[in-house]
């Protein structure tokens, strides 16, 4: 197993998660449930932290591809300047998620407002994260490109 095979084991991990961890805060917010809230604010803490070993396997997944035929410089960097903004946009969220489970834990009145900010976040980190895996996609997979690579 090389450093590519493992960031493409890891990097569904995020996408997937994040998308998961906000529909469970969504619906623990929408029907006032703390324990659901709870339970998507682990969720999203989750997936910040199983974002880690995504981001750390990209320099090595790049050193095995990069010399490689028909394999965009382009693609790369995009896809890499991509990750390292929804990385930055999940982990923020994920530290607002602490929070918001400190405040929970403490019966704060501001606990659902956090948690309302953490599920802003996590929309926004899934977004992110959702064009950085389809734009990691491109490098390899032509057939998903919607224009042609440089």
């Amino acid at each position: 197993m090389n450093p590519a095979h493992l960031h493409l084991i890891f990097n569904h991990v995020p996408i997937v998660g994040s998308f998961f961890a906000l529909v469970l805060l969504g619906v623990g917010l929408l029907r006032r449930n703390e324990t659901l809230t709870r339970a998507g604010l682990v969720a999203v803490l989750a997936a910040a932290i199983l974002c880690i070993p995504a981001q750390l396997t990209g320099e090595g997944a790049e050193e095995v591809i990069e010399d490689r035929l028909n394999i965009s410089h382009h693609l790369i960097h995009e896809h890499e300047e991509a990750a390292e903004l929804g990385f930055m946009a999940l982990e923020l969220t994920g530290a607002l998620a602490l929070f918001g489970l400190l405040l929970l834990g403490r019966r704060s009145p501001k606990a659902t407002l956090v948690a309302g900010l953490t599920l802003a976040g996590a929309v926004v980190s899934f977004g992110l994260l959702a064009q950085a895996g389809n734009l990691g996609g491109e490098i390899s997979h032509p057939e998903v490109r919607t224009v042609k690579a440089e």
